[in-house]
């Protein structure tokens, strides 16, 4: 007899969230949801694609695919301006990802810088995502981390109005440590109990 479908709670350890979604552990495992983080981010148009995984009964969504919405990238477009797209196989520390990173001039130039724009980009992501694995890499783009970190080095050949990864993939997310993320995930969630009871004691000590 077929289990009946009910709603299950699943984990979003990168959103620190849960969702309910009906069907089965057995059914939804390895499928994908996919959600607009446009409000959560304050206006920032992004969408998530997240595999769901099942260990233990439990189920967990890890981020597959980060994409900027074209409504969102079309609002930062400007008259008498220039963007600079690419796109590129890249590594991190545990598996390999797609990159698409776009860039946007505050004003009009040459093919030229266009393209050192473009190499200094790729270079510096090439670099930079190899040393961390693709799980931290996607809570730093969720917290603009990365972009902050990428802008100085286009600054200096460029004025930008806007920089960061238009698309962020990977077709590799089984190879993943997916335990190392959930025991990362409940050390800072301990921590975070931790620091709260801290300050309740403080508090506390306060009133007396």
């Amino acid at each position: 007899m077929a289990e009946r479908k009910r709603y299950i709670d699943i984990e979003i350890p990168i959103l620190d969230s849960t969702m309910r979604i009906l069907g089965t552990p057995e059914d939804l495992n390895n499928k994908t949801i996919k959600l607009d983080l446009t409000r959560k981010l304050r206006g920032k148009g992004l969408n998530i694609t997240f595999r769901i995984f099942n260990k233990d009964g439990k189920l967990f969504g890890i981020p597959n695919k980060m994409v900027l919405i074209g409504s969102y990238i079309q609002q930062m477009i400007r008259k008498r301006s220039d963007y600079v797209e690419d796109s590129f196989k890249a590594r991190c520390a545990d598996i390999r990802v797609t990159v698409k990173p776009f860039l946007l001039t505050r004003k009009r130039v040459s093919r030229a810088v266009r393209k050192n724009l473009r190499n200094t980009a790729r270079e510096f992501l090439l670099d930079y995502l190899k040393e961390k694995d693709y799980n931290e890499i996607c809570n730093e783009l969720l917290e603009n981390t990365l972009q902050k970190a990428m802008f100085p080095k286009l600054k200096k050949i460029y004025p930008l109005s806007f920089c960061d990864l238009r698309v962020f993939e990977t077709k590799e997310l089984e190879k993943i440590n997916i335990e190392k993320i959930l025991e990362k995930n409940t050390e800072e969630y301990a921590k975070e109990e931790s620091s709260e009871e801290n300050i309740g004691d403080s508090n506390e000590q306060i009133e007396k």
